[in-house]
């Protein structure tokens, strides 16, 4: 399932993404499904050729149903449909994607529509061109194909996949409580909605957004999901959330910039790392 962050500050957009990818098989005549985990996948996404924008995927962890792939993997085939383009905007190079993704859907023979929770989703970054703030979009393939835009006018932060954590620290509590409050006394919807914005502003934490310099904002997505990664070490149920933190930060002036990633090393180079 995985967690990704997307960030856009002031100072630049942030974007951090877990490496574990989880795959389920069903025992061969039997109605079991077993988890299967992956540390060393990348769900941090550059292209070159584009340097002032990028992404994170959560959600989905392959696509194809014999052969499963990242989205990752797919990145080349995508630089070279981008080959002879130049700069784009943040909102087309996200179309871009969407379509692009779209396509290996259709090809690699996924089930349409998709089954509950199981989208592919991207969150992209960047900055336009002469423009001082950077913008940010969301898309599920195959599900919601158009991206969206969040923090249009403002600042702040977006995440997804396996998020009850990050929302319980940022919010104060989980997603699901306003729901849960109606069923169990039988409240309207009306209600459940005012419950839902007096618990925001209740407990979300007093985080100023706008005020938050790039560093800042790298530790602060950073620690959720780390501690996203250490809470579930203790948790009974899918651990989707582990391996190494790949982090980089987009600015209008330096473009893409990777802080911190994992690289592939020997056995030997890895020994000496542990």
């Amino acid at each position: 399932m995985s967690l990704a962050i997307a960030f856009k500050g002031p100072e630049g957009i942030v974007l951090v993404a877990d490496s574990r990818v989880t795959l389920t098989v069903q025992v061969p005549g039997q109605n079991v499904i077993i988890p299967s985990t992956f540390d060393n996948a990348t769900k941090l996404l550059k292209t070159q050729g584009q340097k002032h924008v990028g992404a994170v995927t959560y959600g989905l962890g392959a696509l194809g149903q014999k052969q499963p792939r990242t989205a990752h993997s797919f990145m080349p085939e995508f630089e070279t449909d981008l080959s002879e383009q130049g700069r784009l905007m943040v909102k087309d190079f996200a179309h871009r994607l969407s379509d692009f993704f779209m396509k290996q859907w259709a090809a690699q023979g996924m089930p349409l529509p998709a089954l509950p929770g199981q989208d592919i989703v991207f969150l992209v970054g960047g900055y336009d061109l002469d423009q001082p703030y950077g913008r940010l979009f969301e898309f599920h393939v195959p599900t919601s194909p158009d991206p969206k835009e969040w923090h249009a006018d403002d600042f702040g932060i977006v995440w997804g996949g396996q998020k009850e954590i990050t929302t319980r620290i940022i919010s104060g509590f989980e997603e699901s409580l306003p729901l849960e409050i109606q069923q169990f006394l039988t409240l309207p919807d009306a209600q459940r909605d005012a419950l839902a914005q007096h618990l925001k502003g209740k407990f979300q934490l007093p985080i100023p957004f706008a005020f938050l310099p790039l560093q800042d904002c790298v530790d602060l997505s950073v620690a959720l999901i780390r501690a996203t990664i250490t809470i579930q070490s203790f948790m009974i149920g899918v651990r989707g959330v582990g391996g190494a933190i790949d982090v980089a930060t987009i600015t209008r002036t330096e473009g893409f910039q990777a802080i911190q990633t994992k690289a592939v090393v020997s056995e030997n180079k890895r020994g000496e790392e542990q």
